[in-house]
């Protein structure tokens, strides 16, 4: 049979492309099952910046540069941080490029992105799972980042951390945090503080310990039935939103329900709807969604916890042990994320 050139250049880059992605068995896991730690951060380690989502401008990368700066640690720049494709910050296999780079790069030793925005799905077949395992770093971000978070914890097992950008806030709340946990290697338990800016709602009382995974809602939607998803049986769900309509959070979640996902946690934190309204009557509020859906559940479950679009944010581990208390609202480290 002839084959053209653009045939195989088509079958070689698919070739290539199998070769960075783990294999897996029936379950939809890696065949290697260890989780894996990154090492901690230390005063005067590199940091990684890359703009895996939206795009970024060079006043964002001042500003990330003074916050990292601040921390006691040097930067090292992605090589396509400044690119522009659209709304994207460069093409997808050059966003990927910056990401699989400072994986492999033993200079660096966290990366940080620089914002959220939208892009991070479309790299999620460009990367190198195997590399990334081969050489375990710290990745932190939020909002968009949730693709990268999980995708990693779930085809390279590494513990991934959702956390500030970095051009957020980094206030002393949520510098104490990121500290504790990435440069000190606290097994730490969080919990908001009282009085605080953000208040515990109760959905249904009682703990429950599991693996901690989750994100933003709407990027978590956006991957079901992908390969990318880590296995859900007796985790603890956390997942942040901003700026939907309450309409739009029910959808979200009875899609995470018909997919079979609600029914197999073993706990649930609904930590923020920033800015997320009822929309016209008549409605629901967000919290009679939440009984909805949550609620026959049957597991401990709140709304409420310092995750996600808001200037005081935790550091959650992505994929390890952890305790929760929804009576509380505490969120309690079983170990350290780091090594």
């Amino acid at each position: 049979m002839h084959i053209n050139r653009r045939q195989f250049l088509t079958s070689v880059g698919l070739a290539t492309l199998a070769t960075q992605i783990q294999p897996f068995t029936a379950q939809g896991q890696l065949s290697r099952n260890s989780t894996l730690k990154p090492p901690h951060l230390q005063i005067g380690d590199t940091v990684g910046l890359i703009a895996p989502a939206s795009t970024v401008d060079s006043e964002d990368i001042a500003t990330a540069q003074r916050n990292i700066a601040d921390l006691g640690l040097k930067v090292k720049l992605g090589k396509h941080i400044l690119d522009r494709y659209g709304y994207l910050a460069g093409k997808d296999r050059d966003r990927a490029f910056d990401l699989n780079s400072m994986f492999a790069d033993p200079s660096v030793k966290a990366i940080i992105a620089m914002r959220g925005g939208w892009g991070c799905n479309r790299l999620l077949p460009w990367l190198n799972y195997t590399n990334i395992r081969n050489h375990p770093k710290i990745l932190l971000g939020y909002s968009d980042i949730t693709s990268l978070l999980l995708a990693i914890n779930a085809r390279s097992r590494l513990i991934t951390f959702h956390g500030p950008v970095a051009t957020s806030t980094w206030n002393q709340f949520t510098v104490d945090y990121f500290r504790r946990i990435l440069f000190n290697s606290e097994a730490i338990t969080m919990q908001n503080p009282s009085p605080g800016e953000v208040k515990i709602e109760i959905i249904t009382p009682g703990k429950a310990r599991g693996k901690l995974v989750g994100g933003n809602l709407s990027v978590l939607s956006a991957m079901i039935g992908s390969m990318y998803l880590p296995a859900w049986h007796n985790s603890i769900l956390f997942i942040e939103e901003i700026s939907e309509d309450v309409y739009r959070v029910d959808r979200m979640l009875t899609q995470l329900k018909n997919a079979g996902i609600l029914n197999q946690i073993a706990g649930f934190i609904f930590a923020q709807c920033t800015d997320c309204s009822v929309g016209d009557a008549p409605n629901f509020t967000l919290m009679q969604v939440l009984q909805d859906h949550i609620r026959p559940l049957n597991i401990p479950a709140w709304y409420g916890s310092m995750i996600g679009h808001i200037k005081n944010k935790f550091t959650v581990p992505v994929g390890l042990p952890v305790e929760i208390d929804a009576s509380s609202g505490t969120i309690q480290m079983l170990e350290s994320a780091v090594i």
